[in-house]
């Protein structure tokens, strides 16, 4: 009776386990199963202020070059002074980042800058759903490497 105790609790601990590393590795389920195509169709919400082509200028910054960027540091753009403030507090965009950004833009930078709304110039209210989200972060990966 204890043997059987045993393997069922040492399979449950390596089902979590396992679990919990695939949790750590991909992100969570929606980060992970975004969809290139349906992404492209996300960002006709975003293009008619962001471009992701290097160069081309638009009324938000150029999207070109986005991973890994700290906020608020694309040359040649003004920003307003929150999200300058959450880049110079360490805000630097990637997967995660995005994701939650997406979701609720200003309360996200806000959190940074220890405010609970930042002021920022994207009128833009955020994309509630998460496989939305998931979707335009991989198209974003392809669409804005260098």
């Amino acid at each position: 009776m204890i043997g059987i105790f045993r393997s069922l609790m040492l399979g449950l601990f390596l089902a979590v386990g396992a679990f919990a590393v695939d949790a750590v590795v991909t992100g969570t389920p929606a980060q992970a199963a975004g969809d290139v195509k349906k992404g492209k169709k996300v960002f006709a919400k975003c293009k008619a202020c962001h471009k992701t082509v290097a160069g081309k200028k638009s009324v938000g910054p150029n999207l070109n070059g986005l991973f890994g960027r700290t906020a608020g540091t694309l040359a040649k753009f003004k920003y307003s002074k929150d999200m300058k403030a959450a880049g110079a507090k360490g805000l630097v965009w990637n997967e995660e980042t995005l994701f939650t950004y997406l979701k609720n833009p200003k309360p996200f930078v806000g959190s940074f800058i220890g405010k609970k709304k930042a002021k920022t110039r994207m009128v833009f209210k955020g994309l509630k759903k998460e496989k939305d989200r998931a979707n335009l972060i991989a198209y974003l990966k392809e669409a804005t490497a260098k």
